[in-house]
């Protein structure tokens, strides 16, 4: 198996669902050795929801969990905690999204944890923060979505409040503790010692108002919802063709004063009304209605091509299809086959990004429940074939 820029490191991880999967998901992406903890007969939630189910494994689990390896632990029996307690010195980085204060309980809090293993990176998610008026609530992506703002601002101006497609939330709540966790790594390379990360789905959604939230921080406004425009670029949305739809996106006057000239229409560039931006952002109804008009004349296709030749930012709107079988996501690697112990060959999406110039690699499938139990307390812990069975009778495994 080829190796990554983090090979050598062990990340145990605790977590459940999306947002921590995802993080150890990209760290096992980079190499990693992650072992997933989870609980006997039942695992991760994610492994019921469904349908789909491919060859019945839920096609949810599967996206999330590539490159791990699965161990079962009860964790309400005092031998499954003991066990994860070795486990945990002889780990780089522990992952976990209990409710705040369920770690503490078991007697694996950071404060327990360290005294274990100095250099232990312990990294936490949680849904409104592990301290302060929220932290004893629980909360899912949907929810945060919701209490973030971030719904309120996303669909059509006279339609309701709408979810973004994918559970957004999670994923950048994802992202953010995995660079947390290589600052971390980073660090302890200076210091020696490990340390306590931690992020949450309510900071990943406020923190994806970006610039939205700047609009009201110094307006005072409240933002709306805009469809697919943009509240403060304008060309900058989805136009109808005379066969479907497609994304333009001008977000400068040079680029203006180009797309004029594509559209046969160079006055536009000199109209004190369109000129600048501030100008067609106040001018908006105006412009996008002389510009639907002509973008509903003709076929997608022929568009795309004009605008493409002169370089603008501009795309369809692909169906998922569409956009997996685009000829750059396949140049990408951003559609793989690996085989499954069980499942045969099983497509997956590719890792998305690349270290030293190419792609690494899907070096395991998604786990089956407890698929390396055995093989990770004889490795990791040096338990004997007669231990591990001793084990599964007391019901710790």
């Amino acid at each position: 198996m080829t190796g990554g820029p983090l090979e050598g490191l062990r990340v145990l991880d605790l977590s459940r669902v999306l947002a921590g999967p995802v993080c150890s998901m990209l760290l096992g992406d980079l190499g990693a050795d992650v072992l997933k903890v989870e609980q006997p007969g039942v695992g991760d939630e994610t492994r019921s929801w469904g349908p789909p189910f491919y060859k019945g494994e839920s096609a949810y689990f599967l996206a999330i969990n590539r490159n791990k390896r699965s161990l079962t632990l009860n964790l309400k029996h005092p031998r499954g905690l003991a066990l994860l307690s070795r486990l945990v010195q002889a780990s780089d980085i522990l992952i976990q999204n209990f409710r705040p204060g369920t770690m503490a309980r078991l007697g694996l809090g950071y404060a327990e944890v360290t005294r274990l293993n100095g250099r232990l990176v312990y990294a936490s998610l949680s849904a409104y923060g592990t301290t302060g008026p929220g932290a004893a609530k629980p909360g899912y992506d949907f929810i945060a979505q919701g209490v973030g703002g971030l719904m309120s601002i996303t669909g059509w101006p006279d339609g309701p409040p709408t979810k973004v497609g994918v559970a957004v939330v999670d994923l950048v709540a994802g992202l953010l503790l995995t660079g947390l966790i290589l600052a971390a790594l980073h660090r302890r390379e200076r210091t020696g010692r490990g340390e306590e990360v931690e992020t949450s789905l309510l900071q990943a959604a406020v923190a994806l108002l970006i610039n939205v939230a700047s609009n009201h921080l110094v307006t005072g406004q409240v933002p709306g919802r805009w469809g697919n425009a943009h509240p403060n670029i304008v060309p900058y949305q989805t136009f109808a063709t005379a066969d479907g739809h497609l994304n333009l996106a001008i977000a400068n006057d040079g680029l203006w004063r180009t797309f004029c000239e594509v559209m046969g229409e160079p006055a536009w560039a000199e109209d004190p009304d369109f000129a600048t931006n501030a100008g067609r952002t106040r001018n908006r109804e105006r412009l996008v209605s002389l510009l639907a008009a002509r973008f509903a004349a003709h076929p997608t296709a022929a568009w795309l091509a004009r605008l493409e030749a002169a370089h603008l930012p501009c795309g369809p709107v692909n169906t998922i299809a569409q956009a997996l079988a685009d000829p750059a996501v396949r140049h990408l690697g951003m559609v793989q086959e690996v085989e499954h112990p069980t499942l045969g060959a099983l497509p997956l999406l590719g890792v998305p990004f690349a270290v030293g110039g190419s792609s690494p690699t899907i070096r395991r499938p998604p786990p089956r429940l407890g698929e390396h139990t055995e093989e990770i307390l004889r490795d990791v812990l040096g338990l004997a074939p007669a231990d591990v069975e001793a084990l599964r009778r007391e019901d710790v495994l």
